[in-house]
């Protein structure tokens, strides 16, 4: 394929400690049999792991969608549309970033696969340096959300040690609340406001006001893109 050095991708080792292969895997639904080999000897040759399906049906009886990774989905195939099933992954418990990879696009639907996350939206024949650029783009962004997915379960984890009055004085210290507007909002002292958030910040592993907006923001769904 000629791929360069740069262009050669890290299979990344297993990380697991309970049997779950944390390596990262490009799944492949299309219902044509030539597609998939085709995708699988190149996704091969980057140092990735291909994961071939004839049919979303197939992908899910797997059990692997909870692997890193990111799905190339062709957008028709018998008895699915590759939109619906975006949506249905994007709202399940193993999201996948979406590549599609299409015969029969159109620019309603390029729109409306890239509105809902795609990370691009590739009418076939394609290259495959093109291909290749979207799945290091899919997987990059698989890292990151796992990522703010872990922030988001060990925040959980550390708020539930909070006491209320320490939960309530942080979350408007989240929301950029000064102590004194605090101390007036609750009815308490800014003595009693500085005391509570630094028993939180201390409860929760914080090291800085800007880390507690940036951790809380992740949680709440409002981090900016």
């Amino acid at each position: 394929m000629g791929l360069d050095q740069g262009q050669t991708t890290r299979v990344v080792a297993s990380q697991s400690v309970t049997g779950l292969d944390l390596r990262p895997a490009v799944f492949i639904v299309d219902d044509d049999q030539r597609v998939r080999e085709g995708l699988t000897e190149l996704i091969q040759s980057a140092g990735y792991e291909p994961l071939p399906f004839a049919s979303v049906g197939e992908m899910l009886e797997s059990g692997s969608l909870k692997r890193p990774g990111c799905l190339i989905l062709d957008v028709r195939m018998p008895g699915s549309s590759g939109l619906d099933i975006q949506q249905q992954l994007a709202r399940g418990p193993n999201p996948k970033p979406v590549i599609f990879l299409t015969g029969h696009g159109d620019i309603p639907m390029t729109v409306q696969a890239m509105k809902a996350g795609a990370i691009d939206f590739l009418t076939k024949p394609v290259r495959d340096q093109t291909l290749l650029d979207a799945i290091a783009a899919g997987i990059a962004r698989d890292a990151a959300q796992r990522a703010d997915a872990e922030v988001t379960r060990r925040h959980a984890e550390r708020v539930a040690t909070l006491t209320p009055r320490e939960l309530e004085v942080m979350e408007k210290v989240a929301h950029g609340r000064l102590n004194k507007q605090i101390a007036f909002d609750l009815g308490i002292s800014e003595v009693t406001v500085k005391l509570h958030r630094s028993n939180a910040m201390r409860k929760m592993g914080l090291g800085s006001i800007a880390e507690l907006i940036r951790v809380w923001s992740i949680s709440s769904g409002t981090q900016a893109p």
